[in-house]
């Protein structure tokens, strides 16, 4: 998972996964956190499964999180 800015088309296409994500989580009336980069899922992988792998890797960063509410979710294809 990475959040890179590439110079190049050329290099974004190489450089970035193939779906770009956001991840919003919430400890009420504590604390929020918000997350974002790009990702090629493994093949075969659902929307879910990237859930909680984004999840997984945000909440193994910071693990006070890991009860936290899910605030907002994008996954979309990393083309425009």
């Amino acid at each position: 998972m990475t959040s890179q800015t590439a110079t190049s088309t050329t290099t974004q296409a190489t450089s970035q996964g193939s779906h770009a994500w956001v991840l919003t989580l919430e400890l009420p009336g504590r604390e929020m956190t918000t997350q974002y980069g790009t990702w090629t899922p493994p093949a075969g992988a659902t929307r879910h499964d990237v859930f909680v792998a984004l999840k997984e890797h945000l909440v193994a960063q910071q693990p006070q999180m890991a009860s936290a509410n899910t605030i907002f979710f994008s996954l979309e294809p990393n083309q425009l």
